[in-house]
This record gives C-alpha cells, sequence and structure tokens, in this order.
C-alpha cells in the first residue's frame, strides 16, 4: 500500500507516519507540505490513499482533493482537520471520512478500514456547508494520463469551444470541461465578460482597439491575438477599463 501524507506542519507528518507505519508495516510512505505538492506527489508516486490536511498555504485540501477527483483513477482520501465535532458534521453527512486532531491511533485504523474516493460533488457539498467555499487558485488538466495544474493568475481568459473550455496563457493551450457559466461565476472578480464564448482576465488586460470592421477587440498583456468583444459587452468592457 502506498500511503502520501500531506500537511504543511512537518511534525504533523511525522506523527502521521508513525501510525500509518505501525499499523501497516509494508506501506510505502510519501510527503507533501501543500495541496499543489501532493498533485505533483500523486503523479510520481500514484499512492493508493491520501491523508491530507484541510488549511494549508499555496492550496488548500479541498481544493487539492478536488482536482484529484478529476483524475481517471484517483487515491482515496482521508481528510486530517482540527475542526471541533460540529464543524466535521458535513464531512459525516456526506460521507466523506476525516480525523480530527490530534489523531487517535484507534480513529486511523478505523479511517484505513473504510477509506473510499472522494468525489468533486462530496467536496463541494463539503466547502458549502463549512462556508469555506472559494475559488479555485488553480485549474487542472490532464496531460498524458497525469494531472497538471495552472494557477489562475497566469490564465489569460477562458473560450468556449464545442463541448469544452479552452484555458489559454501567453504560453499555454488547455481544454477542460467546466463550462464558462460556472468559471464566470466562480472567478466573478478576477475575469470580465467580453463575449457569449469568452472571459478575459482582468489583470491581462492592456485595453481594447476598434477594428476596420467597426468591432471591438480586447488587447492582452503578452497575448499577441486580440479578442472580439460582442456588441452586446461593449459598453460594459468600455466602462470597466476606463474605470
Amino acid at each position: 500500500m502506498k500511503v502520501l501524507i500531506v500537511d504543511d506542519e512537518k511534525l504533523a507528518r511525522e506523527r502521521l507516519k508513525q501510525l500509518v507505519s505501525g499499523l501497516v508495516p509494508d506501506t510505502e510512505l510519501f510527503e507533501a507540505s501543500n495541496g499543489r505538492e501532493a498533485l505533483f506527489a500523486v503523479n510520481a508516486s500514484h499512492p493508493d490513499l491520501v491523508l491530507m490536511d484541510i488549511r494549508m498555504p499555496i492550496m488548500d485540501g479541498l481544493e487539492s482533493a478536488m482536482h484529484l477527483s478529476h483524475m481517471e483513477n484517483p487515491p482515496s482520501v482521508i481528510f486530517t482537520t482540527a475542526y471541533d465535532q460540529h464543524a466535521v458534521a458535513a464531512f459525516e453527512v456526506n460521507a466523506v471520512d476525516y480525523l480530527l486532531k490530534p489523531i487517535r491511533k484507534d480513529r486511523l485504523e478505523t479511517a484505513l478500514g473504510k477509506v473510499s474516493s472522494v468525489s468533486a460533488q462530496q467536496i463541494r457539498q463539503i466547502q458549502g456547508e463549512q462556508e469555506l467555499a472559494s475559488p479555485r487558485s488553480h485549474i487542472s488538466v490532464q496531460l498524458r494520463g497525469q494531472i497538471t495544474v495552472i494557477p489562475v493568475s497566469e490564465i489569460a481568459y477562458f473560450m468556449a469551444d464545442n463541448k469544452y473550455v479552452r484555458v489559454c496563457t501567453p504560453t499555454e493551450r488547455h481544454y477542460i470541461e467546466d463550462s464558462l457559466v460556472s468559471l464566470e461565476q466562480e472567478f466573478e472578480d478576477r475575469f470580465l465578460r467580453i463575449h457569449r464564448n469568452a472571459i478575459v482576465s482582468i489583470a491581462h488586460i492592456r485595453g481594447m482597439e476598434k477594428q476596420p470592421s467597426g468591432r471591438w477587440h480586447v488587447r492582452l498583456k503578452d497575448v499577441d491575438e486580440t479578442l472580439e468583444v460582442s456588441r452586446r459587452h461593449t459598453a460594459a468592457v468600455r466602462s470597466w477599463i476606463k474605470g
């Protein structure tokens, strides 16, 4: 059995390593100090189980588990948390196991006996009930069977493309299955609707320019192409740029 232990506190990782080794002697153990590192560790070690803290810097455990849930064969996930019993109730309702810190050996043994994969829907329910819901810091894509994450801060725009959405940075193009509407809602403070098929990063906008056709286009930083602004959205985009 391969187990990945994810916690930003080294002592917490060491404690879990000792407990797991004592319960399952032949276990291969791996470590990561935040949710983003966990994704790279999963690609490298292909663990059967991830023991994941929730509150961590760079990427928290819930977002990391959300990305993992989109894998073809995701590992099982058990969350570790310092929440009190009332906050933990949501995990029980949604059948996602958890370990309440400080972690007891008997509780870990029970959890190891009933691990299961965590679905994206379950994680969204947890986020909603715990009032932890927040926009993702990264977007995940599948490349050659491995999960890759793109910081949202690097994304210039999202564009609908048939049944998929194209994720575009100044140097990369990827496709995801999220809807453009859901992305607009999730990142409403960071992306601006310019067309029925496109939202652009506010931080990447350089300005607008009028084409010979009379249509307005948005010009983005470090992106050669310009993006058409629909007549419906022209006034709003121009108003935003003028500030």
